[in-house]
């Protein structure tokens, strides 16, 4: 069966994405509907119409593929226009339509007055059961337009009467926390208003009829690949119908689009699953890695970093660095990332922001003796910088106050002491850019972590024409993109890391610009499995940056032994931030052993298929198996949580390994068939609260 099918009898497209059948359909009225969304239903040319929808008139809108504000239209649109002459109403019909490569379509719609067209275009990827789509909307007439809400699309589910709806939510330092829901009557709207993708609410949504679980029954996943204020909404149209919306978020927003122009929508991610939420993960994480990271490290492991945060905070110095990193090196790390406090005049979080040149008083050499130093214990060097911000004290801000985004005459409320720089302007986009190409250009810099501390307030650009005032949210995130993308074609070699105060940020459209997140600022050991497994839902641990800290944990007061610390942190690409100055000699040694052993099996939890066995948030114990591609090597993390007296654990029976295969157990020489520990299982073998361990099993030739 072809990737892209066409019936010309039926005018019905079938986007055939391996397990995830898409049909859509031209309507007698020539608006284009969406058939299908879900499991195989068999070619195009035998499909037919006929008792899908009920037979009252305009039943069919309800599962109108872009749906508009106009005409007999009262769901959510994903287009809402304002035409020439003021003319709010806007009706779209097929113009016509293309296919490339047997994998992508593009449907043209018009609208029945206006030459407004929508170019609705599908990529299909059955490799991973999932389609990439997105719309571009022209003006192809004399006169503006002005989009007042643009959505990526809507997806209409199978007519059910039950639904439930999963989502990643929280706050900071409690990012990605799994919430799940029975949809009722009407919306439920998950949004950011924030500028960024947020703490709060991550655009990655899971849908099933109530009864899949991890690894059994259909799942629907649908994730937008954008970095800024997003929205989502589910709404039960009628009769029974739920659909999904996706997309940039229409608060606050407008776009000008004069003759000729063009909008591109942020692309909309849509996944499907009969292997219940388990099998939606490993599928999603498998086209992160092949097809959303940045190609020229996507296929190479992660390093083992240690950042210098959590030990000595913004208390940088050449001395002080350099002892650190003999340390760091000594344990085994492969890359040390000086974090905040290194440029002029930072030495708390309420000064210096801005001004990025080496603290003459902390770095009288510049950054190059400790770059070398680094480079000679055979670590590469990266460093923390935060381009979107900048602090009112400090000289950049005194020399152009007018760079930020404020309304004139008002306040503008500082958040961690910094203000945000507006980079919907060239001037401020070009000096961003200009110190951040010669901080990589003049030093031999790594990796570098990109921070951004604060939300969006008073989101004025004074100096734009009114009908542009309200771009700011697009604009600045498509900024972030194309210095980001340039940066990346200038310095190939640099891994980049994304940070948001913590998960602030993490979406696939960032992830094709960062090689891996900070994922939270709360790095207690406990902690990290609730929200590293929520993160895992939609994002592959590839790019998880997991890491071991000090106790009693700044956040929590919580103290965990430095092997549950190191165990909870390997489950994604390990970070040390733990204070190496205070370690007894024999927790040197045991933190080399642990990086030691995490470098010969990374490969497996980094490039591996995960099996989340068993949820913390079922208490007992947590369970996370990885596995190789060919089957033949898995990692099995246990993870004891608090047991009541008498309490005995359960067997853990494995998953996804080859039933005829002989695995070894930890090179112990004890062997086990795959059969045997998908079957029956294994002893977990942890007594008492808080414990921790790892099992490697390898297939014997």
């Amino acid at each position: 069966m072809a990737t892209i099918e066409f019936s010309s009898r039926e005018k019905l497209w079938s986007i055939n994405a391996g397990a995830l059948q898409y049909l859509l359909k031209v309507a007698d009225d020539g608006s284009l509907i969406n058939v299908h969304c879900g499991g195989r239903v068999g070619p195009a040319e035998t499909f037919r119409l006929e008792g899908h929808f009920p037979f009252e008139p305009g039943l069919h809108l309800l599962r109108e593929e872009y749906s508009t504000f106009g005409g007999l239209r009262f769901m959510e649109p994903c287009l809402k226009a304002e035409l020439p002459g003021g003319i709010r109403d806007c009706v779209l019909k097929y113009v016509g339509h293309s296919i490339t490569d047997s994998r992508e379509l593009a449907v043209t719609l018009g609208d029945i007055g206006y030459s407004l067209q929508v170019e609705l275009h599908y990529r299909a990827y059955p490799e991973y059961n999932l389609i990439s789509r997105w719309a571009i909307i022209r003006n192809a007439g004399q006169e503006a337009v002005t989009l007042e809400e643009a959505l990526s699309g809507a997806v209409s589910l199978p007519r059910r009467s039950t639904w439930r709806l999963g989502y990643l939510a929280g706050h900071w330092a409690g990012e990605t926390r799994v919430v799940e829901e029975e949809l009722k009557a009407g919306k439920k709207v998950l949004e950011s208003r924030r500028g960024t993708t947020s703490h709060q609410l991550n655009p990655a949504l899971f849908l099933d009829s109530g009864d899949a679980v991890e690894e059994d029954g259909e799942v629907w996943g649908c994730l937008l690949a954008w970095s800024g204020n997003w929205k989502a909404v589910a709404e039960y149209a009628s009769h029974d119908q739920l659909r999904l919306y996706m997309g940039v978020n229409d608060f606050d927003f407008s776009w000008h689009l004069a003759p000729g122009e063009s909008f591109t929508t942020p692309k909309m991610v849509v996944a499907y699953s009969s292997e219940g939420f388990g099998g939606l993960s490993r599928s999603l994480h498998r086209f992160e890695r092949r097809e959303v990271l940045p190609k020229n490290h996507a296929d190479k492991p992660r390093p083992v970093i240690y950042n210098t945060w959590e030990t000595l905070y913004f208390n940088v110095n050449e001395e002080n660095l350099k002892t650190l990193a003999e340390r760091a090196a000594e344990i085994g790390v492969e890359i040390f990332v000086v974090d905040d406090g290194w440029f002029r005049g930072r030495n708390d979080d309420r000064a210096g922001l801005g001004d990025w040149e080496p603290d003459p008083s902390k770095f009288p050499r510049g950054l190059g003796p400790v770059i070398e130093h680094v480079k000679s214990l055979g670590m590469k060097f990266g460093i923390w910088v935060e381009p979107e911000n900048v602090n009112p004290n400090s000289d950049l801000y005194r020399r152009h106050p007018d760079w930020v985004y404020h309304f004139p005459g008002r306040p503008r409320s500082e958040m961690r002491n910094q203000l945000v720089l507006n980079l919907c302007r060239s001037d401020v986009r070009e000096y961003v850019f200009g110190w951040l190409d010669r901080l990589l250009t003049e030093n031999d810099i790594g990796f570098v972590k990109w921070d951004m501390n604060r939300n969006f307030s008073e989101p004025g650009w004074p100096d734009a024409p009114r009908e542009r005032q309200r771009e700011i949210w697009v604009r600045h995130v498509l900024a972030i993109y194309d210095i980001l993308d340039e940066l990346r074609r200038r310095h190939p070699d640099v891994v980049f890391e994304g940070c948001s105060g913590g998960g602030g940020r993490v979406d696939l459209g960032a992830m094709e610009r960062y090689d891996q997140f900070w994922t939270s600022d709360n790095t207690d050991a406990l902690d990290r499995l609730y929200i590293q497994e929520g993160y895992t839902m939609a994002y592959c641990p590839k790019t998880m940056g997991a890491w071991v800290t000090g106790v009693p944990n700044f956040l929590t007061n919580r103290s965990l032994s430095l092997e549950f610390r190191f165990h909870s942190a390997m489950m994604g690409a390990l970070g040390v931030s733990v204070n190496l100055l205070e370690l007894s000699k024999q927790e040197i040694e045991e933190a080399k052993m642990h990086i030691e052993f995490y470098k010969k099996v990374r490969h497996i939890v980094q490039d591996g298929d995960l099996y989340r066995l068993r949820s913390p948030r079922c208490g007992g114990l947590a369970a996370f198996q990885y596995v190789t591609p060919d089957k033949a090597e898995s990692l099995l993390f246990l993870f004891s949580l608090q047991q009541g007296f008498g309490e005995r654990i359960a067997n853990v029976t494995l998953r996804g390994l080859d039933p005829d295969f002989i695995y070894e157990l930890d090179s112990s020489g004890q062997t086990l068939t795959g059969a045997l520990l998908m079957n029956y299982g294994i002893d977990p073998a942890l007594r008492g609260d808080y414990k921790s361990r790892i099992i490697h099993f390898k297939a014997k030739r």
